[in-house]
């Protein structure tokens, strides 16, 4: 490399790497709770520099590139990924680096085409659930933290069987027990129904 060329692949690489803390920040705003720790914070920061530092190497050389796939293929990804989103992500920073290396353009593109998305999602999620609605299923795996209410009744109570949050309901017919089981993503939400099923019989 001569000293533009190399002038140029450190300013790419930077790039890449604020490409990568970007998404920490809009996931963040997501409420995406495990985009937070340590270990993401440098995954989203390194992976899409080393991944353009790669493509950068076997570019036009055919012969490098036989090896360096097959010194990359002895990698493995031991831990198992919690849902399909944070594979996406994955794919989307190792993406994100290939195309810093091709065009950083490309790359800037991609970046913020993805953090769009992810805010806009977030902004329905949010306007939805004001008006007391949900657009989207609760699930314990996307890193968000919920409130679970559990009541246990020897009647029927209606207005928990026709409730947004219920996620469960188990009934015994042996002895007679309703075992209902409510998520809220607002603590204030599961207080205020606790309070006034507290105050029925």
């Amino acid at each position: 490399m001569n000293e533009i060329n190399l002038l140029e692949f450190l300013v790419n690489t930077f790039i890449a790497i604020l490409c990568g803390i970007s998404f920490r920040f809009s996931l963040g705003y997501a409420k995406q709770l495990w985009s937070q720790t340590y270990h993401y914070n440098l995954t989203f920061s390194l992976l899409p520099a080393i991944t353009m530092v790669i493509t950068t190497m076997i570019a036009g050389n055919i012969a490098l590139s036989l090896g360096m796939i097959g010194a990359l293929s002895i990698v493995r990804f031991r831990n198992p990924v919690k849902n399909p989103f944070e594979l996406v992500m994955f794919f989307g920073l190792i993406t994100i680096g290939i195309a810093m290396a091709i065009n950083y353009k490309f790359g800037i593109g991609l970046t913020l085409i993805m953090n769009i998305v992810i805010i806009i999602f977030k902004l329905l999620e949010d306007s939805f659930d004001k008006k007391g609605k949900k657009i989207f299923s609760y699930s314990f795996e996307e890193g968000n933290q919920f409130s679970i209410l559990q009541v246990r009744s020897s009647e029927k109570i209606e207005s928990l069987e026709d409730h947004p949050n219920l996620k469960e309901l188990l009934v015994d017919k042996k002895i007679k027990a309703f075992n209902y089981e409510l998520i809220f993503e607002k603590k204030n939400d599961l207080n205020e129904l606790k309070d006034k099923l507290e105050s029925e019989k």
